[in-house]
């Protein structure tokens, strides 16, 4: 008689990071435990919300040391950087708050070109090193927001920690980044979508531009569209670009990206969201282990781009 425990599909979800979490898979055994523990420990390395997290004992220039999570996270954030000619850039965070996409729309407009050029004296990857587990700063107004890689991150952890526990169908999604192996409960490919940005009706449910079926996939997606003010007659989009202090005003609204792992896909996403389209493709098939789907506003229509290699993903 066959004794070996039988498996079951579980799903749980929450709230972390300021964002929510739904985590599906198949195991001999509930992991909630574990997910809960791996989440907090992500949390105490690398959230903005935990004052008493590593990252934010570096921005408050108190004295710590890195562990194996913010450094993983650093290499990529440095990577990235390179890649993308500083499109993507961890310490961009002062620049985002001035502009505080929170307040009303006619208070960011407001800001001066004076301001700007203050505040980038101290944004900056080079402005920042990492050493013998320790951040060290050039100014010690530079503040490191690791958001655009952190969701990602976090999936791959979680990820790595199902698999360690045997699972090999899972599905985790926190804040809609996604890393999913294997199949469903149902036997089928897990099925993600690709929101479709909306322009002219915030109110309205939310509509999906396409659905995939992938069984193993590593994917993110950053946007311009829920979040942007109107100044000089212009829309501008809450994406930051580093190299100049001020919003992105070009035409590209969403950027999904699938890569070689979430954290990675995540600082990708980014990184083609501040480079606008044409860049984003470039940027894609330079780092080779990536592809890409953008959704582009023309006229009052939106078109959708796909780098050569998005169907072999």
């Amino acid at each position: 008689m066959d004794e070996s425990p039988k498996s079951s599909y579980y799903h749980h979800q929450g709230k972390i990071f300021g964002t929510y979490y739904n985590i599906r898979y198949c195991a001999t055994e509930n992991l909630q435990d574990s997910i809960s523990a791996a989440l907090t420990a992500f949390d105490h390395s690398l959230s903005l919300f935990n004052p008493h997290s590593i990252l934010s004992a570096v921005n408050a220039n108190r004295d710590t040391v890195t562990d194996s999570t913010f450094e993983t996270m650093w290499a990529e954030a440095e990577r990235i950087y390179i890649l993308s000619g500083g499109a993507f850039d961890i310490t961009v965070a002062p620049l985002v708050k001035a502009f505080g996409f929170a307040r009303k729309c006619d208070q960011v407009a407001t800001i001066r070109p004076e301001t700007i050029d203050s505040l980038r004296a101290f944004v900056g990857f080079d402005k920042v090193q990492l050493a013998d587990h320790k951040i060290i700063k050039t100014d010690p107004r530079v503040q490191i927001d690791g958001g655009a890689v952190a969701k990602g991150q976090s999936c791959d952890m979680i990820a790595a920690m199902l698999r360690r526990n045997g699972c090999k169908n899972y599905l985790v999604d926190i804040g809609g980044e996604v890393v999913a192996k294997g199949v469903n409960d149902k036997g089928h490919p897990w099925r993600i979508g690709i929101t479709k940005p909306n322009l002219n009706n915030e109110g309205a449910q939310e509509e999906l531009q396409e659905i995939l079926e992938v069984t193993d996939i590593a994917m993110a997606t950053s946007g311009n569209y829920r979040n942007y003010y109107y100044a000089e007659g212009e829309r501008r989009s809450h994406t930051i670009d580093p190299r100049t202090g001020y919003p992105v005003q070009h035409s590209l609204l969403s950027a999904t990206v699938v890569s070689s792992s979430c954290m990675r896909a995540d600082a990708l996403a980014t990184a083609c969201m501040v480079l606008g389209a044409e860049e984003a493709l470039q940027l894609i098939e330079r780092a080779k282990d990536a592809s890409c789907y953008l959704i582009v506003a023309q006229n009052d229509s939106l078109i959708a781009l796909k780098s050569a290699n998005w169907e072999e993903k």
